[in-house]
């Protein structure tokens, strides 16, 4: 079944929409590790989804869309999707670099052309072909996988942009014509409930957490959390404007287009992450940015 579009595309706003979204998400995602040292990956998500739901509300009475759903189920999976693709990528920023976590995340553009090409059946051609192979060179470079002492944990974020690819495709595909604060709705909501969830399976079954970020995942409800609360308000505020942002590129244009976009959070979260933590790249992660952006620009001119 081939991807149709059903709203007009917007190729130029689309693009400017995308690169805002991520100049934020490439500051405030620096601090995660910040919220990490103090409590858990469950909480967090439970939190910043009840500071969340009431600001897209807001955004809803003052004229930026429905929050009613007009195709409740596609609405329900693309929900998903990127839910389990966040829980993913927030585990993965408390577990290494943010470059190495975006590199890992910003697999999707790659998963959203073999998608395309194998699942749409639609015709990539020979130069996005190239593309990916170039982008899968970069985001090794910027991994930096040991093959003599394998570490599952770079497959972490992997694994959310394989999922990530999965909600940018139904989010086109299914959901164009819904509302923006609908679908951010939606999104917050299945991240705040699987938060309860996390919760509430370590309360009944609790876990030995470690001390600091390396415990993010396993940590339980932690009371009080003031240390972690300026940044759990940053990544609320900050997440409900960029997503909203991000939503409406990709309803705006396709997802093989669009996509190539989010590449400059490659640039924002490492130059930040230098400019104000003094986290430097080495020439490999470097070269492997690069090559990450030249992909997207080979992507981006040709998927016409």
């Amino acid at each position: 079944m081939k991807m149709q579009a059903e709203s007009p595309s917007a190729p130029i706003a689309a693009a400017f929409l995308m690169v805002a979204a991520m100049s934020i998400i490439g500051v405030i995602d620096n601090y995660v590790i910040r919220l990490a040292e103090t409590i858990g990956l469950w909480q967090f998500h439970f939190t910043r989804a009840a500071m969340m739901l009431p600001l897209v509300l807001l955004m809803s009475i003052l004229g930026l869309g429905t929050m009613r759903p007009l195709r409740m189920n596609w609405v329900i999976l693309r929900s998903l999707l990127l839910t389990v693709a966040m829980l993913f990528y927030f585990s993965a920023l408390s577990l290494m670099s943010i470059a190495q976590a975006l590199a890992g995340l910003f697999t999707s553009p790659i998963f959203v052309l073999l998608i395309t090409a194998f699942g749409l059946r639609q015709r990539i051609g020979p130069w996005r072909i190239i593309a990916v192979v170039i982008g899968f060179v970069g985001i090794l470079f910027v991994l930096q996988p040991d093959p003599a002492t394998f570490d599952a944990t770079i497959l972490v974020p992997v694994a959310g942009g394989f999922f990530y690819a999965l909600g940018a495709v139904v989010t086109r595909a299914k959901c164009a014509q819904e509302s923006t604060a609908a679908l951010l709705g939606a999104m917050v909501t299945a991240l705040g409930l699987t938060g309860l969830a996390g919760l509430g399976w370590l309360a009944l079954f609790p876990a030995t957490a470690a001390e600091g970020a390396a415990g993010f995942v396993t940590r339980g409800w932690v009371w009080p959390m003031t240390d972690a609360l300026p940044w759990v308000v940053m990544q609320a505020v900050g997440s409900a404007t960029a997503v909203f942002m991000l939503i409406k590129a990709y309803q705006l244009g396709e997802p093989s287009y669009v996509s190539v976009f989010e590449f400059s959070v490659m640039i924002f979260g490492p130059l930040f992450a230098w400019l104000v933590f003094g986290v430097g790249l080495g020439p490999w992660q470097i070269l492997g940015i690069g090559l990450i952006v030249v992909a997207g620009v080979i992507i981006a001119l040709r998927s016409g």
